[in-house]
């Protein structure tokens, strides 16, 4: 099967033109000094409009659309966070929003896609894989908007990369968040073009490693997925996207639960900031290796949708983490 090209420099510099009246440059900031990691800054994406990196890759992929097919109304299928920013596009275009979620989405999720007027379809989680898996999209009546594939939706990610490069010229390591691929193509794009000596290490919840085991198997594989990290909790990688992000990474890190379960209660009680498990998962990896990482280094803090039990769960819990 033909698998999308990584986009170019320049498709992601138009698309961060496209982007820029609709999207944040989200803040770069040091790491709390509690982690104790020189040279570590994080890349705040919790400051998007949604509170998502989601918003620029599926933002510009709904901009793209040429007009009378953005008409018919748009669709997707989403963990959350992509339906959250499926549901900010229709809203802006004037167009409905229909997003196949899977019936254990955080609830903070899925009212946040109804309060910015989109329609979460609810269904067990397996329905959602195989609506990917056999193109069941291609039988509906709306413009569907792929959350990984789709080449539109890397590039507008590829705008992050830009901004990471703006603000730390020198950055030498970025640990990214991995599900599907698609920021990891946009951000990797943008970075290797313009400093093809970055270090690129993708990060996953060793309750679902699907990359990290595809690359040791030397070809896409399907895992089983038990995490808390719902944002990230892709089961398998696709035969499009393995052989593009191979080529990008020089590493994967694995990440336990009770570590990102730490790093998210320690960002809340030293950082004051409110992030969801799979946003800490970068931070994680990169405490994990402070000694051996390469400075200056950024870990890109996707998104901080979280249910108010999770918080107080994890909050209220204090195992160990491995890496203090």
């Amino acid at each position: 099967m033909a698998h999308p090209s990584l986009p170019s420099i320049d498709a992601i510099r138009a698309a961060r033109e496209r982007l820029a009246p609709l999207i944040r440059h989200t803040p770069l900031v040091p790491a709390p000094e509690r982690f104790d990691a020189a040279g570590l800054h994080l890349k705040l994406e919790t400051f998007q409009p949604i509170g998502s990196f989601k918003q620029r890759g599926v933002v510009n992929a709904v901009a793209a659309l040429p007009e009378e097919e953005r008409a018919k109304g748009l669709s997707t299928v989403s963990a959350g966070n992509t339906a959250q920013a499926l549901a900010w596009a229709g809203r802006h275009f004037g167009v409905p929003a229909r997003s196949l979620m899977p019936d254990t989405a955080p609830r903070t999720k899925i009212e946040a896609v109804e309060a910015l007027g989109g329609e979460p379809v609810l269904v067990p989680v397996a329905e959602v894989f195989a609506f990917l898996k056999e193109h069941r999209w291609e039988s509906e009546p709306y413009a569907f908007v792929h959350p990984w594939t789709n080449r539109d939706v890397m590039t507008g990610h590829g705008s992050l990369g830009l901004e990471l490069l703006e603000d730390l010229p020198d950055l030498r390591t970025v640990y990214v968040p991995v599900g599907g691929g698609g920021l990891l193509a946009g951000v990797g794009a943008a970075l290797k073009a313009l400093s093809p000596d970055i270090r690129i290490i993708a990060v996953e919840p060793e309750g679902c490693p699907a990359f990290h085991e595809s690359l040791r198997a030397g070809r896409p594989v399907e895992v089983e997925c038990h995490t808390i990290c719902d944002g990230v909790a892709v089961p398998y990688m696709t035969e499009e996207m393995f052989p593009v992000l191979a080529e990008l990474v020089e590493a994967t890190r694995l990440i336990s639960e009770r570590n990102v379960r730490a790093v998210v209660r320690e960002l809340a009680m030293a950082g004051r900031l409110v992030v969801e498990p799979s946003a800490a998962l970068s931070v994680a990896a990169a405490l994990q290796e402070r000694d051996s990482a390469t400075s200056p280094s950024v870990a890109i803090i996707t998104g901080g949708s979280i249910d108010r039990d999770k918080l107080v769960d994890i909050l209220t819990d204090d195992p160990a983490p491995n890496f203090w």
